[in-house]
């Protein structure tokens, strides 16, 4: 690991409200244009899940999903709307914890987390039908196709993190993880490397692109800020890529399964 002595968090000004099938990268050229800010090598381009998953299309109007009768007794527990609960389902691969106001599941891509990462905030106003909005279907390949169209654009190698708010277990609070991840170690060894006094880490391993998604979360906020693409730059390190899908602990090692 390369130490770095300061990082800068810069917010891409303009981010339009996105839909189906925009452009991302023209979006986020357009935003650094009208910002003054010139990419540089290294850079890391963090996105809201939420852009991401809109510009896939995988935004779903709740007036169209028929819920299946499990999801309608689901919905009676948790007190839930019972189309959104087949949705959760429909992106599940189990129920983890089901009481009212709370449903926990297992992702189909692995995450543990509340309602399958569905969300229903600033999609639509009261007026319009409900809406609920799901991941993308391949986090850490587009984030991949993403990092190499933006480093193509801008002429410089450049790393993407998709990153999403996630609640997490024995803490209060939601806090940015990285779903998806291209150009940087999304999980960094660093089992055998000295410490300060020359002693040999023997279970050091960090979750590089979560303490990244963590920190652009703070300029991008969880609310009306607007700001869903942020560019960190200054960040220094060693070590293979790896995608996102490596911070995903594995069945074998959950020992509260």
């Amino acid at each position: 690991m390369k130490s770095s002595s300061a990082v800068e968090m810069l917010a891409v000004p303009g981010i339009p409200l996105v839909r189906k099938d925009d452009d991302l990268v023209a979006l986020i050229g357009d935003g650094l244009a009208r910002g003054g800010i010139v990419p540089r090598g290294g850079d890391v381009f963090v996105l809201t899940q939420k852009i991401v998953s809109k510009a896939e299309g995988r935004l779903v109007d709740l007036a169209t999903v028929e819920p299946s009768a499990e999801a309608i007794e689901l919905a009676g527990t948790v007190q839930k709307d019972p189309r959104l609960v087949e949705l959760i389902l429909q992106e599940s691969v189990r129920v983890v914890r089901a009481r009212p106001g709370v449903l926990i599941v297992e992702h189909r891509l692995g995450f543990v987390m509340a309602n399958a990462g569905i969300d229903q905030s600033n999609l639509a106003s009261p007026d319009e039908p409900p809406r609920a909005l799901l991941l993308p279907v391949d986090p850490d390949g587009s984030a991949a196709t993403l990092r190499r169209r933006l480093s193509l654009r801008f002429g410089v190698p450049v790393a993407v993190i998709i990153s999403d708010s996630f609640g997490r277990a024995w803490r209060r609070g939601t806090c940015g993880v990285a779903i998806g991840a291209a150009g940087l170690p999304s999980l960094m060894d660093l089992r055998g490397s000295p410490d300060l006094f020359g002693r040999e880490l023997q279970v050091s391993i960090t979750g590089h692109a979560d303490e990244i998604a963590a920190a652009a979360s703070l300029v991008m906020g969880q609310g009306a800020e607007g700001q869903p693409v942020v560019v960190v730059r200054g960040l220094a390190w060693r070590g293979p890529d790896n995608a996102a899908s490596e911070l995903v602990r594995p069945a074998a090692e959950d020992m509260f399964r």
